[in-house]
């Protein structure tokens, strides 16, 4: 079975998604060795050069911010051997995302509207009342459908056993879709022979999704509507993806100038006058929304909108005030929402999490955190994660001092080992850290996508794998068993 390709692959440390713990092929990953064998080392290197010829060509880009807050483009790191995972697998895994939001949505209509979960005692309210992303000026509305988060990009690893867990969710304006979207495409150009091979699950029509998602969230039906991706600019990192999706949905992308609101309705200007406007897909965050009722100093944002959202004059998604589930620490209730709400247990498990803002969990913290991961509860992109194996004496200090100061603003968790998959690095293909973002649509009904953006640790050894942090991707195909 052509293990000799594998001989220098050190697959021991994690769950491989390639390999068993007994060095066998795992039985998706059979025909992908054969193609890679088949090809040989100079051969993917010519793949490879070729991909990131293609990902140049279709100026496939983010933006990082520097330490001196320069702003640099980088092309986006795609990893040409992809994650396989079968479809009876995959099926599991959407049904538990599927689970999860419906779950998160019902929590955070709860929060701005009946408030039982506190009543009941399942949530301290505190922890909720007390949170940045709490907006009071929420409450009492309910968004159609009663649901707020219609685009959730939740991320999951696969621990030491190949579990899936949920590491995190992302509620308020989760981004990656579009990598998602241009891998496949780059794929299918560079690597073609993977498709003929392999049955593959389609994910193209997920703008199609997204798009009838806008309409089902427009609050009041209307004959030939109008929608629009309201973006921060083009020095935003994401500004790559807002322009794409406006794209691909053959919608407008405008920003906080082209929009005003009259009489609590939006519209857009345009050369032949004003255009009301049904839907916004946001990727601001709620405090440069408006003005008028956030951060007054917001260039970005649009006086009136928050007022126009309430009266049912115009849909957004995400719904403001949706951060609330978007916390680390209100992470670890989610089992908890599952139960209360649904009545059902959790499909998908999650990491263990202690709240350090509980004496009991705070002190085991403490004691362990050479043991533990210690993350921010409201930070994204890996900033401010401290593995504590990893850490000096005088971070763990200095983490500790923190803690102690801020309990509410940490949770700490095992360190989970994340599973590896085969990466291209320069002369060789060794096995790299990966998690995996799916997207979940949620208006009138749900849809998962098929798999999702996979991020790879690049750094040998390292488990972040954020792209501003140096991490890269790979295309996730989801195949016919």
């Amino acid at each position: 079975m052509g293990l000799s390709f594998w001989k220098d692959y050190n697959y021991k440390n994690a769950y491989d998604g390639y390999i068993t713990d007994d060095c066998k092929l795992r039985k998706h990953a059979k025909i992908i060795s054969n193609i890679l064998e088949r090809n040989g080392k100079k051969k993917l290197l010519e793949i490879e050069k070729n991909c990131q010829s293609t990902i140049s060509a279709r100026g496939i880009n983010f933006r990082v911010y520097a330490a001196n807050n320069r702003a640099e483009e980088k092309k986006w790191p795609l990893d040409i051997i992809p994650r396989i995972i079968p479809k009876t697998q995959w099926n599991k895994v959407a049904k538990g995302l599927t689970q999860r939001v419906k779950a998160l949505n019902l929590f955070i209509d709860d929060v701005y509207n009946n408030k039982k979960i506190f009543k009941d005692n399942v949530i301290p309210k505190d922890l909720i009342f007390k949170s940045q992303y709490y907006i009071k000026e929420c409450n009492g509305f309910s968004p159609k459908y009663k649901t707020w988060s219609n685009i959730s990009g939740i991320d999951l690893i696969r621990n030491i056993n190949g579990e899936y867990l949920v590491l995190e969710d992302n509620l308020r304006v989760p981004s990656g879709v579009s990598y998602m979207l241009e891998n496949r495409m780059v794929m299918r150009d560079v690597f073609p022979e993977l498709f003929t091979r392999y049955k593959v699950s389609s994910i193209h029509q997920y703008a199609n999704k997204l798009y009838h998602c806008m309409i089902e969230c427009i609050p009041k039906k209307r004959d030939n509507p109008h929608m629009v991706v309201l973006t921060p600019g083009i020095y935003n990192s994401a500004y790559f993806e807002h322009s794409f999706l406006a794209e691909q949905m053959g919608i407008a992308l405008v920003e906080g100038k082209d929009l005003f609101v009259e009489n609590d309705i939006v519209y857009m200007k345009t050369v032949s006058g004003k255009l009301r406007v049904d839907c916004i897909y946001r990727r601001l965050d709620d405090s440069f929304l408006d003005p008028k009722v956030f951060f007054k100093g917001s260039l970005i944002g649009v006086p009136g909108l928050f007022k126009a959202w309430r009266k049912g004059n115009v849909g957004i998604i995400n719904g403001i005030g949706t951060g609330i589930a978007d916390d680390k620490v209100i992470y670890s209730y989610v089992n908890k929402m599952i139960v209360y709400y649904l009545g059902e247990q959790p499909k998908l498990n999650q990491v263990e999490t202690y709240l350090c803002h509980d004496k009991k969990q705070r002190d085991y913290v403490i004691e362990n955190i050479s043991k533990l991961v210690i993350k921010p509860a409201n930070a994204s992109g890996g900033y401010g994660i401290i593995i504590g194996a990893q850490s000096s004496k005088k971070t763990k200090k200095l983490t500790i001092e923190n803690i102690i100061k801020n309990p509410r603003e940490f949770i700490a968790q095992p360190l989970e080992i994340l599973s590896t998959l085969p990466t291209m690095t320069d002369n060789n293909i060794e096995p790299r850290h990966v998690d995996l973002r799916p997207f979940v649509l949620s208006g009138k009904s749900t849809y998962v996508t098929s798999g999702g953006l996979t991020r790879v640790a690049l750094k040998k050894g390292s488990t972040i794998v954020n792209s501003s942090q140096g991490g890269g991707s790979k295309d996730t195909l989801i195949i016919d068993n």
